[in-house]
């Protein structure tokens, strides 16, 4: 199958990510967009056979590491490149079209440094080491925020200096190929009742071992393990939040702002890529009549799905966190969510028999976007917050 031609359509041309360069720096601030759509390229010809062997994109993480992508976010002052939010969204969805599950794993490492970055700027919360430790260090984040949510899994234990950890995270995206584990567990507390520790934990570090579990109908290159902490030891100054199990926090505000208009321009990456290779399929030959509607109802679905997705980054851009800001930027991730979907239902049918050959490439990217509907908050949580929020009945209600 072809992977090359995974251009964005015309019409979403109003998406087209520039970079803002916020600091004057002493050297040329890197295009990040024209460094993925080379990158993209590139890994587009490692999508298939990692796609068939459920194997990590490890090829593509190499591309990126190399061309500094995982540090590009980090401000300036800290030894990052201080990349603009916008195009890193936009960076992201140039990687979706090319190989959804290398767009994925790459935008669960940089909603966390994007997160990091935001509070810093605008909370002067003490994560300047974290930021710190990316840039200088090159790390690689891994996130098990998803399969946590508010609730969080896993126990802590209290001992001298610290708390013992354990604990299985899956959804684990590129834990293969990362270096710190952000996560959370339930501790006890004798005052407050139960209490969600948040903290970093190195996937080398004693105790922590991933467990290969990552057989699934899409994203299959991912590689979101479980990860396996067994009395696992986390000092007590490593623990960088507190909060109630189960209930909204403002941390979670800012991350439902600032993290899901990263995740969700992976799907509608993959939207693109799917148009466009639908659009190939059917070029130069002979036509039925109802393919221009067809064609007309896939690019409606990608439209909103664009729309939806500006709206999420825009979101982000302006506004502060808060139950107003999360009701949007999760209404905007099931619109996005639901039209990317339709929009690789619509190619489909405009390819028509020729989609169902896997070669054709239709069938991966149908596979890959299906995991739009399992994010927080699916579609049912997001309708009753949104809800309940416009009833003015409490969110944790």
């Amino acid at each position: 199958m072809r992977r090359d031609n995974y251009s964005l359509p015309h019409q979403n041309g109003e998406l087209k990510m520039t970079a803002t360069v916020q600091l004057k720096v002493p050297y040329p601030v890197p295009d990040w967009t024209s460094l993925a759509e080379t990158i993209a390229i590139d890994i587009a010809a490692f999508a298939e056979r990692h796609d068939d062997e459920a194997s990590f994109v490890s090829e593509s993480y190499a591309r990126l590491h190399d061309a500094e992508f995982f540090k590009a976010m980090v401000p300036v002052e800290f030894g990052g490149h201080g990349a603009d939010y916008r195009e890193m969204c936009g960076v992201i969805r140039h990687l979706g079209a090319a190989c959804a599950s290398t767009a994925l794993a790459f935008a669960m490492h940089q909603h966390q440094v994007a997160t990091a970055v935001w509070r810093w700027r605008n909370q002067k919360a003490p994560v300047d080491g974290l930021l710190k430790r990316i840039a200088n260090e090159d790390l690689i984040l891994v996130s098990s925020g998803g399969a946590d949510w508010l609730e969080s899994a896993g126990t802590a234990t209290q001992v001298e200096g610290g708390f013992r950890i354990n604990a299985r995270k899956g959804f684990a995206s590129g834990c293969v190929a990362g270096d710190l584990l952000m996560t959370s567990v339930v501790f006890d507390d004798p005052a407050g009742g139960p209490t969600v520790l948040h903290f970093g934990v190195p996937l080398k570090a004693e105790g922590v071992t991933i467990e290969e579990t990552w057989h699934t109908m899409g994203m299959r290159g991912t590689g979101s393990h479980d990860v396996v902490l067994d009395n696992v030891f986390v000092a007590e100054a490593s623990v960088s939040g507190r909060r109630p199990q189960g209930k909204w926090h403002p941390l979670f505000h800012a991350i439902s702002m600032v993290a899901f208009p990263m995740i969700y321009s992976a799907y509608v990456g993959v939207a693109d890529g799917a148009r466009a290779a639908a659009l190939s399929l059917v070029g130069g030959r002979r036509q039925s009549a109802d393919l221009p509607y067809l064609v007309g109802e896939m690019d409606n679905a990608l439209m909103v799905a664009s729309l939806a997705l500006n709206d999420m980054i825009a979101n982000a851009e302006k506004n502060m966190p808060g139950p107003a800001t999360t009701s949007r930027a999760m209404a905007g991730r099931t619109l996005a969510g639901d039209n990317a979907i339709r929009t690789v239902e619509k190619a489909l049918e405009v390819a028509g028999g020729r989609s169902f050959y896997r070669k054709a490439g239709l069938e991966h990217a149908f596979r890959d976007v299906q995991g739009a509907r399992f994010h927080p908050m699916q579609e049912k949580a997001q309708l009753r917050f949104s809800g309940r929020l416009a009833l003015g009945l409490d969110i944790d209600g």
